[in-house]
């Protein structure tokens, strides 16, 4: 199993570029930033940086979106990294929540994403594109060998259904082990009606992870704390999906839906932030179900499962009191027994 870091980029860089570097000297393969240019630092500009001061990592966004970059613009930004530092990133995209919500404008639809994806993909690895119009270009620049793999975020049974049908990998944004194992087989099984190999879509799950020193009470109120906001994240997803397909649980999991009926609102000035105020509806057997929290055998243990659903990679949000110690810990305790 492959292994991640997800940061925002905040200020100062310097500090996002000295963790991803800690990450790597623990045996993470993959960086990964949140990408919405009005909340955060633009995350480019630092994967450049990055990139010149490690040596194997590969960064990506976790996630871009096809509403705030023009689709050539951000294959050729991917594709000038490629150039410089060896094919070492994935372009991670979705609908933008965050990045479009607090522009002021709604997510991406699917279609808009589908054509994103095709475009991008296809001119970062020196392929040509239409642009709309009949409008075919193909960088000149690049040289034979560039690759760039697109990677999807979804949720909602049409995402995972395009996201197996197009996408190079999926993301998916918790670490529930029984909506895991439904998402995944749900971006399988439709790669193979469209006749795809469904072992080559990737699949990365990713969600906060808080190491403890031991399994007490006082300990998990703490680490729970600290990841609670996941909840409130997802459930801006979740709160989509109820209002498109309802929370009947015919078409979205009740498993996925019936945490967020006390929620009232988001204030995206807290995203992704442990000291959000806009998720204390979420219960702690959310926390539990979509984090992993506790020592490290908890977390040894729930990563095993996480593997035998079909994951290959795990994705450790790091926004918490504790970023430099569970680093430290999933690359000391926990990455060398998930891999033994």
């Amino acid at each position: 199993m492959d292994f991640g870091l997800v940061l925002q980029t905040d200020p100062p860089a310097s500090r996002v570029v000295g963790l991803m570097q800690r990450a790597e000297r623990n045996g993470f393969t993959h960086g990964w930033t949140f990408d919405s240019a009005v909340l955060w630092q633009e995350p480019f500009v630092i994967y450049s940086q990055i990139l010149a001061n490690t040596s194997t990592l590969k960064v990506g966004p976790m996630v871009t979106n096809p509403g705030t970059r023009a689709w050539e613009v951000t294959a050729s930004t991917f594709a000038t990294l490629n150039d410089m530092f060896g094919n070492r990133t994935v372009c991670g995209i979705g609908r933008g929540d965050s990045a479009m919500r607090v522009a002021g404008r709604r997510p991406n639809t699917l279609a808009r994403i589908s054509g994103a994806m095709k475009v991008i993909r296809a001119l970062g690895s020196g392929g040509e594109a239409d642009l709309g119009g009949g409008t075919v270009v193909r960088f000149p620049w690049i040289r034979p060998g560039a690759h760039l793999p697109v990677w999807m975020a979804a949720y909602g049974p049409k995402a995972l259904r395009m996201t197996g049908e197009e996408a190079d990998g999926f993301i998916l944004q918790l670490a529930d082990l029984y909506l895991t194992g439904y998402m995944v087989k749900a971006v399988k099984d439709a790669a193979a009606a469209a006749g795809r190999d469904p072992s080559e879509v990737t699949v990365c799950v990713a969600a906060p992870a808080y190491v403890t020193a031991d399994d007490s009470p006082e300990a998990l109120a703490h680490a729970r704390e600290q990841c609670r906001w996941f909840g409130g994240m997802v459930g801006n997803h979740v709160a989509d999906l109820v209002s498109k397909y309802g929370a009947g649980g015919d078409v979205v999991p009740h498993e996925l839906t019936d945490y967020i009926k006390a929620r009232e609102g988001y204030d995206y000035s807290h995203h992704g932030r442990s000291d959000n105020p806009d998720t204390r509806f979420v219960p702690d057997e959310i926390v539990d179900r979509f984090c992993l929290i506790g020592p490290p055998e908890r977390h040894i243990e729930k990563l095993r499962a996480l593997r035998a659903l079909g994951v290959d990679q795990f994705a450790v949000y790091d926004m918490h009191d504790a970023q430099e110690a569970v680093i430290d810990a999933y690359g000391t305790q926990v990455i060398p027994a998930v891999n033994d």
